[in-house]
């Protein structure tokens, strides 16, 4: 575990360090840099949308870990996957987060702050690690978008999530 946190900081920071130095903003030259590819947004559930503008406000729906052969990432963290599998679980939350944006959007240079993040973890009761595992759609926002991915954040344990999702985030985000 700690290797794994070693490598995620050195990652973010290198992030933040490299558009800080060109001063560039391309979110989604970044995603290229990374090997990301966005896929289509899913389709809400139940009745519901993506997405709500308010102002300069965009407040996303909670989306979970899509896999990229289809389905989702399943199961309580701390029982049946661990703090990794759970990071990486709100990593693949992220992008799909990330492409609502985009689908939203246009164009992720839109961006101009994410604002607010509620990650919830589907895990046991004793489970205590949820701002680790949450870490992993935190730590995709910084790389992405550098000191404008960087928010506020509740990481809270639940017992149960739709579909035996692994985790749920939802979104607020200031944009163009």
């Amino acid at each position: 575990m700690k290797g794994f946190a070693i490598l995620v900081l050195i990652s973010v920071l290198t992030s933040s360090i490299m558009i800080a130095q060109t001063g560039e903003y391309d979110p989604e030259a970044r995603l290229k840099e990374l090997g990301i590819t966005l896929p289509t947004p899913s389709a809400p559930v139940a009745n519901y949308v993506n997405a709500v503008r308010v102002g300069n406000l965009l407040f996303l729906a909670g989306k979970g870990p899509s896999k990229p052969e289809g389905g989702y990432v399943t199961g309580k963290v701390g029982v049946d996957l661990s703090i990794e599998q759970g990071y990486e679980a709100a990593h693949l939350t992220g992008i799909a987060q990330l492409a609502v944006l985009k689908a939203e959007l246009g164009d992720l240079k839109k961006v101009k702050r994410i604002v607010k993040v509620l990650g919830m973890v589907n895990c046991a009761p004793d489970f205590a690690n949820q701002p680790e595992v949450i870490n992993g759609y935190s730590d995709l926002m910084v790389q992405v978008f550098g000191d404008r991915g960087k928010h506020a954040r509740s990481a809270v344990g639940m017992i149960a999530l739709p579909r035996h999702i692994a985790v749920e985030v939802e979104m607020i985000v200031e944009v163009e």
